[in-house]
């Protein structure tokens, strides 16, 4: 094994980063990951209590904001430079702790942020972005329909322009911050060029109206809205200039399917991380779990599937720095990563017996969380046609 005295085993033991592909990380990367984990070790008391009751622990994440946390490796004036390496490490120790917190983040960060920081004008970047990553102004990303999930290329939500405004009607569904943030940038057809544009909409106006949707089994720490936008008006200047198709749209969504698949790492390391403590303390039949063969197999079955996540998240990761990621790519990596973090949140859950369906030890909530991260973003079906034509030449999108 690697040298003990590395300071990323501090984060990240090297029986669960079995090859050490992240053991060389250091300098700027190394000191933002610490601050996550730091983070992070504030807000596990309040996590649990925010699935159970399905409340948002709206004071932890401002407390990331005031931390100079909720970034995605936007570059703002003032701030210190964050890569994208520090984003996908944060995002995944981030889901390490709580699927909900990382949604959050992810949230205003990867999709609220990204879409003013990708396709908005100077002055929109300048008036929003510092305020956003101080969680002054919390946003939404409103792209999603009760009709048109997977897909929201079709979407039906419309802006018609009025003189110097914009005229939107429609309907968004399981918008993150929907119904308890400040801002949403929504999403709507253009009726003179059926065009997908973005639109800079404050959720206090008129005709905006969003409804927290309840009963969900997955992702309970943080809420997500039913919104109905009825002749929403808001002015030229709250359009994204740069946002002029579902082209410009689909890039915004690129870069929150990889940090899918960095939660989805995250999730899977703290269910492996458990499952094997507790096999090394729990005793049964006057031994301890882990002396038992089947036990050791299914904990190195876990590892296995771990150890691939995290040789996607690399390849991934040095991919999206070079710049020569593709869509096909990243929706490879976020169908494998769910797919295997699933099953290891499953092996954790029943390996820790009838305990395991408790909060208080993690696996419950992480199994019913993944669920959640296999679907957004784009479902597995989805990603896996996706990377279907990209191999065969031959799209099989509709039947």
């Amino acid at each position: 094994m690697a040298d003990s005295q590395n300071p990323v085993h501090e984060l990240l033991d090297p029986k669960t980063d079995y090859y050490q592909v992240f053991a060389d990380v250091e300098g700027e990367d190394l000191e933002w990951w610490k601050k996550a984990r730091d983070f992070c070790d504030y807000a596990r008391p309040y996590v649990n209590e925010g699935w159970e009751k399905a409340e948002y622990q709206l004071h932890v994440v401002e407390e990331a904001g005031k931390r100079g946390l909720v970034r995605d490796g936007i570059d703002i004036e003032g701030e210190p430079h964050m890569s994208v390496r520090a984003a996908r490490l944060m995002a995944f120790e981030l889901a390490r702790t709580d699927a909900s917190l990382g949604t959050a983040f992810g949230v205003q960060g990867g999709l609220a942020m990204q879409s003013i920081a990708m396709c908005g004008s100077e002055e929109q970047k300048a008036k929003y972005l510092k305020a956003m990553s101080k969680l002054e102004i919390r946003g939404a990303f409103a792209l999603t329909e009760p009709d048109h999930g997977s897909d929201s290329i079709g979407l039906e939500t419309t802006a018609e322009r009025d003189g110097d405004e914009w005229v939107i009607n429609g309907e968004k569904k399981w918008i993150g911050h929907g119904s308890v943030g400040h801002i949403a940038v929504v999403w709507a057809r253009d009726t003179s060029d059926g065009q997908v544009k973005g639109f800079i909409v404050d959720q206090d106006q008129d005709g905006y109206e969003a409804e927290t949707i309840t009963g969900k089994a997955s992702l309970r720490g943080i809420p997500q809205a039913h919104i109905k936008l009825n002749n929403v008006r808001v002015s030229e200047d709250r359009r994204l200039p740069n946002a002029n198709s579902f082209r410009d749209t689909a890039k915004v969504l690129a870069g929150t399917r990889i940090s899918v698949a960095w939660a989805s790492l995250g999730l899977a390391t703290d269910c492996y991380e458990k499952a094997l403590d507790y096999a090394q303390r729990r005793t049964q039949f006057g031994r301890p779990l882990v002396k038992n063969q089947i036990i050791q197999q299914r904990l190195a079955d876990m590892l296995q599937d771990l150890t691939s996540m995290f040789l996607y998240c690399r390849r991934l990761l040095e991919l999206e720095e070079s710049g020569e990621i593709t869509e096909q790519q990243a929706a490879l990596a976020k169908v494998h990563c769910t797919r295997a973090a699933r099953k290891i949140s499953a092996d954790a859950r029943d390996m820790f017996g009838g305990v395991g369906i408790l909060l208080e030890n993690d696996v419950a909530r992480h199994h019913a969380d993944i669920e959640a991260l296999h679907t957004y973003e784009g479902t597995d079906t989805m990603q896996s046609l996706i990377v279907g034509k990209s191999i065969t030449g031959v799209g099989a999108f509709a039947g």
